[in-house]
């Protein structure tokens, strides 16, 4: 089955560089193909502000008619009845043509990049005859597929209600369902107030089904919060899953699309490290997020606020991803993630030359360099990370009376043992841990 056709429709405004326009496009393109739509051509205008009506000028909606097959013009004259309409045109060919090509349209839908308001979406589908979506619409319908879990799957739904309630107008439905008011008298509830009204009552009633979901979230996350933890951030399809399924030995979800991982996902990062290490692989970020999404899935996002620190990965095999750490640093910032100790991590070295990758040490020296498929580079990664959390642990010594031998499970789970000797009252201990896992060891010590 053949994929639906699209042409790709990118608005280049006065501070945006004809580099940035074909990257803004091509990510479109990865965007489409993620949601199966194949892009068979491109359209661009440069304009110094948005037509408030038709997004592009006259010539470029004329272009775009002739890759849809649509009319490539609107008539703004007042609403005619069919009878009204046949009086002031006459037969229908004698309306204003469209393309003169008498050819089969070659897209079957226009996708542009930029967030367009509900006129906007109405007029230019009116011009061009098919279906358009705006790049906020085309994530939304990535989100509402990818999603699996219960959480997921509200917080897309609670976005898309928000996105689709100020363009119900643009959808039809004002006339008068019921007469109101004491004898029947007065005007009723139109059929777009009550679809507003159902839009809000569902909206509310998700937003109660999340603040549940997220209290269990909540309860889980309490008792995970005194453990290590490393967060995976960063772009879309920089490979954080893949690094999650080599790091930890788990398999989520991995594929070469954009937001293939929406749930939050927690692994060991090995059973033998003492004390455990959890890894967190989190929703991918993109440019211009949707806000309705940011604030959905915040709670999402907020599991990298309880990290030891955060990796962020980046695809050093991608020309943009200097923009890329630039989006990711951004939203790190939004959800009050900056303070966080954070460490770079360029992804994807293997594709790399080793000119290239020497720059790139040159131009990150702080950054750690790995690749998913390079089993030599995972290791080095986890003892990287590894090592890291070591640098952050203390040494100390304590005395574990006979008596109080049942604490060996909480030592055990909390520090790492370097020595033990046993003497006449009890075992004598040198351990590492952190600050808080030693002091779980002493209230533990304590409450025996």
């Amino acid at each position: 089955m053949s994929k639906t056709r699209a042409v790709l429709v990118g608005i280049q405004t006065n501070r945006q560089t004809d580099i940035e326009l074909s990257a803004s496009l091509d990510e479109l393109e990865r965007l489409c193909d993620t949601l199966g739509l194949t892009a068979v051509g491109r359209l661009t205008q440069k304009l110094s502000s948005q037509n408030k009506r038709r997004v592009l000028g006259d010539g470029k909606l004329k272009e775009l008619a002739e890759w849809t097959g649509g009319p490539g013009w609107i008539y703004r004259g007042p609403q005619l009845s069919k009878k009204q309409h046949d009086e002031r045109f006459g037969k229908e060919e004698e309306l204003p043509e469209g393309p003169k090509e008498d050819k089969e349209p070659e897209a079957d839908i226009v996708v542009v990049d930029a967030e367009m308001s509900p006129s906007q979406l109405r007029n230019l589908q009116t011009i061009t005859g098919v279906e358009v979506l705006d790049r906020a619409g085309v994530i939304l319908e990535i989100f509402s597929r990818n999603a699996r879990s219960k959480e997921a799957k509200t917080q897309v739904e609670i976005a898309r209600l928000v996105y689709m309630a100020p363009r119900l107008r643009e959808t039809g439905g004002t006339s008068e369902r019921a007469q109101g008011g004491v004898g029947g008298k007065g005007r009723g509830e139109s059929n777009l107030e009550l679809d507003r009204r159902k839009v809000r009552d569902r909206i509310a009633e998700l937003r109660k089904e999340l603040e549940l979901i997220e209290t269990k979230r909540g309860h889980r996350r309490a008792r995970r919060r005194a453990a290590r933890q490393v967060a995976l951030v960063g772009y879309t399809n920089a490979g954080k899953s893949s690094l999650m399924r080599q790091i930890t030995g788990s398999e989520p979800y991995v594929a070469d699309k954009l937001f293939a991982t929406l749930d939050t996902q927690v692994r060991k990062l090995d059973a033998a490290i003492t004390p455990p290490v959890l890894v967190t692989d989190t929703v991918g970020f993109i440019r211009d997020l949707p806000h309705d999404l940011v604030a959905s899935f915040r709670s999402t996002l907020d599991a990298a606020l309880e990290a030891s620190f955060i990796l962020h990965v980046v695809d050093a095999a991608d020309p943009s991803f200097r923009d890329h750490i630039t989006v990711t640093t951004d939203v790190l910032e939004d959800i009050e993630a900056q303070d966080i100790p954070r460490v770079l991590v360029l992804n994807k070295c293997d594709v790399l030359s080793a000119e290239d990758e020497a720059a790139l040490a040159e131009e990150f020296p702080e950054a750690w360099r790995t690749s998913a498929k390079t089993p030599e580079r995972i290791q080095a990664l986890i003892a990287d990370i590894v090592d890291w959390f070591g640098q952050q642990l203390i040494e100390a010594k304590i005395l574990i009376p006979w008596s109080k031998a049942g604490v060996m499970g909480t030592i055990r789970g909390e520090t790492e043992v370097l020595d033990e000797s046993f003497e006449d009252d009890g075992i004598r201990y040198t351990l590492r841990g952190s600050k808080a896992g030693l002091a779980r060891v002493a209230q533990a010590l304590k409450a025996m």
